[in-house]
């Protein structure tokens, strides 16, 4: 009975720490780290940092960067003029002009000749030659010779990929999970994906086509979501389901995604709420409007500032808030609304994170502050 306790207990712990989240911030003009309570993980002391990926970050001393551990922890040396995040034990570094390939000792790798270093992504990274492009994993072995004209960035398990004139999808092994033979497609959720067939759009569902009647532009859907979004010739957009069903008619002007059972939807100048019978349940009210997050409530614009409501639609948080701008790390989405009961938020010029009562976490205002990533630590640790 007591190694059972103990193994659950280690396994809490683990989880624990698995899930530990931080964002880096930066704070009079120093960056470092701060957990989900307000507290410092890692104090500002650097000149610059980017978010923990892989179980590392980059931090910059004022003239070279490296990379530290979630104790703070300088775990490869600053000696990079610039550097991006880990993704499966690799990154991509540079030395001057020259770009390259670490391990999480800091030791240069050679994988595949490339004509250009590719970050990676799901375990995949892309490599160049003689103008085609084709897949590598963290050790170099090719998955997918280089044959495509493009590959686009994965995203749920696939990447989209041009040979000749025709787009297909490759999972993370480099298999075409859906052959180079289509005018349009669109990435993978659940079994099922958009795409263009002569010149009808529809769904791949499970390997089938079915052409979705009327349909002029299919968007993709999210996984854990059973409706998507599609324009008809008019362009009014509607919701068809994951059988290619229109089930919400077009007759909107503009759409977002569902989550949460509601959707954000603008038919002239304003945005409101429906939910997946198409009812409005939010009458159209706002400037713009964001999904709902898990927790349950969703960025609304009425004017020129943002604030925050439930699903009923009650203010909960006052419109005084901008909800996005230019991170430290360009290339890395920054959350709009709730993520784990904290948003991401900027008032007067600076930028801090409020929870679900509007209060400010730790009563700080910060020059900027990214949104909060997992540390992604190693389960050995």
């Amino acid at each position: 009975m007591k190694k059972i306790v103990l193994v659950l207990v280690t396994a809490l712990l683990c989880q624990t720490i698995f899930a530990q989240r931080a964002a880096v911030v930066n704070q009079d003009k120093k960056f470092g780290f701060i957990n989900e309570d307000g507290s410092w993980l890692i104090e500002p002391t650097y000149k610059g940092a980017i978010s923990f990926s892989d179980g590392l970050a980059g931090v910059f001393n004022g003239d070279k960067w490296g990379f530290v551990d979630s104790s703070g922890e300088m775990v490869i040396d600053a000696k990079y003029d610039k550097v991006k995040g880990f993704n499966s034990g690799i990154a991509v570094v540079a030395d001057g002009k020259k770009w390259m390939y670490i391990n999480k000792k800091g030791e240069e790798v050679t994988l595949q000749e490339s004509d250009k270093v590719f970050d990676f992504v799901d375990g995949v990274a892309f490599f160049r030659q003689n103008g085609l492009v084709g897949l590598m994993n963290p050790k170099g072995e090719v998955l997918a010779k280089a044959k495509y004209k493009k590959v686009l960035k994965f995203k749920n398990g696939t990447a989209k990929v041009l040979l000749g004139e025709s787009w297909g999808l490759v999972d993370n092994t480099g298999k075409e999970v859906i052959a180079p033979i289509y005018q349009e497609v669109g990435y993978m959720s659940q079994g099922v994906a958009k795409v263009k067939k002569d010149d009808a759009y529809g769904l791949m569902i499970n390997g089938t086509f079915t052409k979705v009647d009327g349909a002029i532009k299919i968007w993709d859907f999210t996984d854990g979501e059973n409706l998507t979004y599609a324009m008809n010739a008019e362009k009014k957009v509607g919701f068809i389901d994951r059988s290619g069903k229109w089930v919400i008619q077009p007759a909107y002007k503009k759409v977002k995604r569902f989550s949460n059972g509601l959707a954000p939807v603008m038919s002239n100048k304003l945005w409101g709420f429906i939910n997946e019978s198409g009812e409005m349940v939010i009458a159209e009210q706002y400037k713009d409007a964001e999904i709902f997050s898990k927790e349950g409530y969703a960025p609304i614009k009425p004017n020129k500032l943002w604030g925050f409501i439930n699903t009923s639609g009650d203010l909960i948080i006052d419109d005084k808030y901008i909800i996005s701008a230019k991170s430290f790390n360009f290339m890395v989405a920054q959350s709009k609304g709730f993520e784990n009961k904290l948003a991401r938020v900027g008032y007067k010029k600076k930028w801090g994170f409020v929870n679900t009562k509007g209060e400010l976490l730790n009563d700080t205002w910060y020059i900027n502050a990214e949104s909060f990533v997992e540390i992604e630590l190693e389960e050995n640790k």
